[in-house]
């Protein structure tokens, strides 16, 4: 039946998402990923008889996209929530010694369920406890999706609001980079308004932080091939779309290397920004060009493995050193024998994604001492590095006016990836976002209706 086909070229996050919602649909869907395994840049890898993530994925409760990805592919109750966000924040460069803060939230109504939290945070002096307040309140009066804001930096509105460099470092960056993957200077204030007062100035709970107690590939591969197989969707790996073009009658066609030419009469393409722009068919963007004009950002993740318990917390903030967020990541990886392994989550890496691993060993494991004096007399099984070099795009000043919505200027042809236009920064939930939105626009285009638990969150 003409309109019944379509064809998605991507497997990460993005592309699983639209390929389960077309195929919910009833449309037939042909899913296309280069790679051997499907889940993009959040996945797995074997190490010796360690299971590896590649980096430190977490999501927020206010990710009610990815929580209806993980409900989708039945995945729920292997990444749990917080019951409350708690995070513990350890700064070692304190004058008094070491100190320890939490960033925790209470059963109050916004914006006093972290005003106790807040008045006993060590981390900042009361005068700048009194200001992060007050700028709290004139962020959550912003509009993140004013195009006005897109245009300036998160720093300057921040100082703008009296917060002092420390406030910056001990508070708004913590969350920021995490978040951003970009310092507050690098930041578009129309991103950060958004992570800010959506994660925490919107609900309570909408901060409480969620992570995979599994290797991240027994989600986004696994549980996600096999929803796919349910939902009947044809899913190719090793098969890179090489080409898109327009028939004469009007479908879509899209050649893979090998030779095949899938014929469709859909097609979204979740890929890459330089990817989608090298696939592009004439005339299917205005300026295509300015996808080539969206930066990216690096994130590094550091890997130890020690052969004794030296964190009890499942994970922690660190201030006063490079070392950025730690997590205990030993049940997950399945290490035997003892020990405990942990990763260490670094973002904003522009300056260290292309050192040595010994360089990082001499730089790392000293700051993991100053943290956690139990390394102290330890031994170090196994020390190694992952990176991801282009592993989000650059929230910069501008980048909004870059990122390009769902729909195309050629009818049956959609985009998706956390890159476009999703109003959210790179993260999981943006490309689930996406994936929805992509699919959404195509079934309009159809003529079909699809009721699905995302229709308000899309």
């Amino acid at each position: 039946m003409r309109g019944n086909n379509a064809v998605v070229v991507g497997g990460g996050l993005a592309g699983v998402t639209a390929a389960l919602a077309l195929a919910d649909a009833g449309l037939s869907v042909t899913l296309l990923e280069g790679r051997p395994r499907l889940g993009g840049l959040a996945f797995s890898f074997r190490r010796g008889e360690l299971t590896v993530d590649n980096g430190q994925h977490v999501y927020l409760r206010c990710c009610t996209a990815y929580q209806w990805f993980l409900d989708r592919i039945d995945g729920a109750a292997l990444a749990p929530l917080q019951d409350r966000l708690d995070v513990p924040v350890l700064d070692v460069a304190h004058p008094k010694g070491p100190r320890l803060g939490r960033l925790r939230r209470s059963a109050l109504p916004v914006p006093l369920h972290l005003a106790a939290s807040l008045a006993a945070y060590p981390h900042l002096s009361l005068a700048e406890r009194a200001g992060v307040g007050r700028a709290a309140l004139a962020l959550k009066g912003l509009d993140p999706t004013d195009p006005a804001l897109d245009g300036v930096d998160f720093a300057t509105w921040l100082g703008r609001h009296g917060q002092s460099d420390r406030t910056v470092e001990a508070l708004w960056d913590l969350v920021g980079i995490a978040t951003l993957n970009a310092t507050a200077g690098d930041a578009s204030l129309g991103l950060a308004a958004m992570v800010f007062k959506t994660g925490l100035l919107s609900e309570p709970g909408a901060a409480d932080i969620g992570w995979a107690r599994v290797p991240l590939g027994d989600l986004h591969d696994t549980l996600a091939r096999k929803a796919l197989d349910s939902a009947g969707v044809r899913t190719e790996l090793r098969t890179r779309a090489e080409a898109v073009s327009r028939t004469e009658d009007g479908t879509w066609q899209v050649a893979v290397a090998g030779g095949e030419r899938i014929t469709a009469d859909t097609v979204v393409l979740a890929v890459p920004q330089r990817e989608t722009h090298a696939l592009l068919p004439h005339g299917a963007l205005d300026d295509p060009d300015k996808l080539l004009d969206i930066g990216t950002a690096p994130i590094l993740n550091v890997h130890v493995v020690y052969d004794r318990k030296v964190l009890r917390r499942p994970f922690f903030a660190a201030l006063g050193t490079p070392v950025q967020w730690v997590f205990d990541r030993t049940d997950a990886s399945g290490l035997q024998g003892g020990g405990q392994y942990l990763a260490l989550s670094q973002s904003v890496a522009q300056n260290e994604i292309d050192d040595s691993v010994s360089v990082l060993r001499e730089r790392y494991l000293p700051e993991l001492e100053r943290l956690l004096p139990a390394t102290r007399g330890a031994h170090v099984r196994d020390f190694f590095v992952t990176r991801e070099r282009t592993a989000t795009f650059a929230p910069t000043p501008g980048v909004g006016r870059l990122r390009p919505a769902a729909r195309t200027n050629a009818r049956g042809l959609y985009l998706a990836g956390s890159w476009t236009a999703t109003g959210w920064p790179a993260t999981m939930e943006s490309a689930v976002r996406s994936g929805i939105s992509a699919a959404d626009a195509a079934l309009c285009a159809l003529g079909r209706r699809y009721e699905h638990p995302l229709q308000e969150a899309a």
